[in-house]
């Protein structure tokens, strides 16, 4: 039997694992937490989590966690990737669409206020992107 607080996964006991640092980040109905780790070796490595809240059909809530490990050796290749795909999307959204979710942002407009017209414009601008291609 497996003392609480411990977790066993896949068969490998994880509570040799030392948490160093950890910070969490707030997004919407999303949170983020990036938990940087120790191995026994005291290797580094990150756990990248999201999770989000979910309803059972009764009403009961639980939270639905997204795990991703990454290594010291992977470091600087993921952070090229994830730079390199943010670049991508700042450089070619539509600026009319970004502008107005901007604002929208900041009035705090729920999503059920969303207009026909609005509908339209997303639409548009989602066929102008996919003409550029």
């Amino acid at each position: 039997m497996m003392e609480e607080g411990k977790e066993k996964k896949d068969g490998i006991d994880n509570s040799d694992r030392e948490e160093i640092f950890s910070q969490a980040v707030r997004a919407g109905k999303r949170t983020y937490f990036f938990d940087v780790k120790a191995t026994r070796r005291n290797d580094y490595y990150l756990t990248i989590t999201e999770s989000k809240k979910r309803y059972h059909k009764d009403g009961r809530f639980f939270y639905e966690k997204h795990k991703i490990f990454l290594y010291k050796e992977d470091f600087e290749k993921f952070a090229d990737g994830l730079q390199e795909a943010i670049q991508y999307i700042e450089d070619n959204r539509p600026e009319e669409l970004l502008d107005e979710i901007i604002e929208e942002r900041q009035v705090g407009r729920s999503y059920t206020d969303v207009e026909f017209e609005d509908l339209e414009k997303v639409e548009a601008a989602s066929a102008a992107a996919e003409d550029e291609d």
